[in-house]
């Protein structure tokens, strides 16, 4: 039965993976229920297949290790294998569906990611998560401080340069308790800031090095973090057909609702990666606090836009701009240059 099969479909999981083998014409002749030590020996001994994997924790290892057996490797994302499993839900009929979308002619596949991908794009989770432990720190001591009639103004910049002259000079308003407990917090805060100081140089140290990111860095409102984010979200750019593709990826068009012949297009989609969509449009909005000083056509343009739909659908706009010429650096491999005239 092995030698016939063409497909392969895995549902993977931490210790457990199941595994439908298809022949070129569809049907099922092969099923299988494998241990986590036990499911590379077990690749090991079939002869190159395509073997078909959600796009979940962990797919990206298993693709690379597949790869190293020959095996062609295709990833996908879990909503477009959905419709695929029959009646109710389990392992097996995951990985029968997984098997059966892999062969749909129309499907899109996720391109895998290598190490070093995966290295930058947990660098960015960590820090994400260290910002959002500071900002519930930062509120958490406004409102023990608040308790004591102690008001702080908002930000985290100015939290970084009062909380410590404020606390020195209403130290007479607190308990020796209530004292220990905010120097405390406030000696966590630094920490945060350390680590999120030490987590920016390195992101900023490899966008220095990197030539893609370099490359985009060029185009106005993406720096270093977020030159490093796309780098590490984007395997291959040519695996979209054009930039309005990769900007729909990101979530930066209308979203459609059509029928009959009449066409509805609504607000952006928000589908795909949050982070790049957030990270792309505050650079948008960095760029359109200098528009009004310059007199070049994409500055002209943007200064219409705000005028005819405001600033934040203006933010918007150049976000899905900035995201098509991203995809025409990375598949070109070329700098950006700003039109003349």
């Amino acid at each position: 039965m092995k030698q016939e099969i063409s497909v392969l479909g895995i549902d993977i999981a931490k210790r457990v993976f199941h595994a439908v083998g298809m022949e070129n014409r569809g049907p099922v002749v092969y099923r299988k229920r494998v241990s986590r030590h036990d499911l590379m020996p077990f690749r090991a001994k079939l002869p190159p297949v395509r073997i078909g994997i959600e796009a979940c924790g962990g797919a990206h290892y298993w693709a690379r290790r597949f790869w190293a057996y020959g095996h062609e490797v295709q990833l996908m994302a879990p909503q477009c294998v959905k419709p695929y499993v029959k009646s109710n839900k389990n392992d097996s009929r995951d990985a029968e569906a997984i098997a059966e979308a892999v062969t749909r002619p129309t499907r899109r596949f996720v391109p895998a990611k290598d190490v070093d991908q995966q290295d930058i794009q947990a660098l960015h989770r960590v820090r994400e998560r260290l910002i959002g432990e500071r900002t519930a720190l930062v509120n958490a001591v406004h409102g023990l401080m608040h308790e004591y009639g102690m008001v702080m103004p908002n930000g985290v910049a100015k939290f970084r340069q009062a909380v410590v002259g404020k606390l020195e000079a209403e130290k007479d308003k607190l308990t020796p308790l209530r004292q220990e407990m905010l120097w405390k917090l406030v000696e966590e805060f630094a920490a945060l800031e350390k680590q999120l100081a030490y987590d920016q140089e390195q992101l900023e140290a490899l966008a220095t090095t990197h030539p893609e990111c370099q490359r985009l860095m060029t185009i106005p409102g993406i720096g270093p973090l977020t030159a490093t984010a796309l780098v590490a979200a984007v395997s291959d750019a040519s695996a979209f057909k054009n930039g309005r593709q990769f900007a729909a990826w990101l979530g930066l068009v209308p979203r459609q609702y059509s029928t009959g012949g009449q066409a509805r297009l609504l607000g952006i989609r928000k589908r795909g990666d949050s982070y790049l969509r957030k990270r792309l449009i505050h650079g948008a909005r960095a760029t359109l606090r200098w528009v009004g000083r310059t007199t070049d056509r994409r500055s002209q343009w943007m200064r219409q836009l705000v005028e005819r739909r405001g600033k934040n659908r203006t933010a918007v706009a150049i976000a899905n701009k900035n995201a098509r010429i991203v995809w025409a650096l990375l598949t070109s491999h070329q700098v950006y240059e700003p039109a003349k005239g």
